[in-house]
């Protein structure tokens, strides 16, 4: 006798399988018909929004005026180096120490970057055209005579070391091409008074500035050899 077929003798079971088909077609409907998702998150709310700012300007303020010494109100310009609470702007410069400088250095540098074209690094100048400096009178001599040189330059006739020498030196003080102030000025002349054996005293930015604003202070023209040796 042939076994009976499953689904005659089990029609709980082919009933069931119906259901869950038509569940999963239900489920699905109301899949698809289900709105679509939306966000939750709320604006952050105003009073918030507010505080957070006020927060910011008040922490903002306080570092503006509680610097310690890192620059005063609202500006930085004399801002210190370290935080120290002890720091006072206003009495910075008191507190520092002036930079010497070494008028031999610096007068090398100018005298290098101006002077050496025509007196060469010798000191010898060019023969026939551009004078000695080094052992030279002038450059040892006066210094009321040296400064009017760089102040206004010189033009004309010269004799030094006994050579004869006929050409235009430039001014380089203030007002020129080259506009060195009493520094520089010193710095060179002190160099070359004191370089390829010469040995003049030096000569200070103060006694250039005396010269400049005093017995020359309405020269505008260069001197002459003959004008200079007139000044003693």
């Amino acid at each position: 006798m042939s076994s009976p077929d499953h689904k005659a003798t089990n029609p709980q079971i082919e009933q069931a399988g119906a259901s869950d088909e038509n569940i999963q077609q239900v489920h699905s409907i109301l899949l698809r018909e289900k709105p679509e998702p939306t966000e939750t998150k709320l604006p952050l709310p105003l009073f918030m929004l507010s505080f957070v700012s006020a927060m910011v300007l008040i922490v903002a303020i306080y570092f503006v005026n509680h610097t310690g010494g890192l620059g005063p109100r609202f500006g930085f310009d004399k801002a210190a180096m370290v935080y120290d609470e002890r720091f006072n702007p206003e009495n910075a410069p008191s507190n520092l120490q002036e930079v010497k400088v070494d008028p031999i250095a610096q007068g090398k540098k100018l005298y290098n970057t101006v002077c050496i074209a025509c007196h060469q690094a010798t000191g010898l100048g060019v023969p026939g055209a551009f004078p000695p400096l080094a052992k030279s009178e002038w450059a040892n001599g006066s210094e009321e005579r040296i400064i009017r040189i760089l102040l206004h330059g010189l033009n004309g006739p010269i004799t030094v070391n006994g050579g004869s020498f006929n050409s235009a030196m430039p001014a380089i003080g203030p007002g020129s091409g080259y506009n060195f102030d009493d520094a520089k000025i010193a710095y060179v002349l002190t160099y070359v008074r004191q370089e390829w054996g010469n040995a003049a005293p030096a000569i200070t930015p103060a006694k250039v500035k005396e010269i400049r604003t005093g017995a020359a202070a309405s020269r505008t023209a260069a001197w002459t050899a003959t004008e200079l040796e007139a000044i003693k």
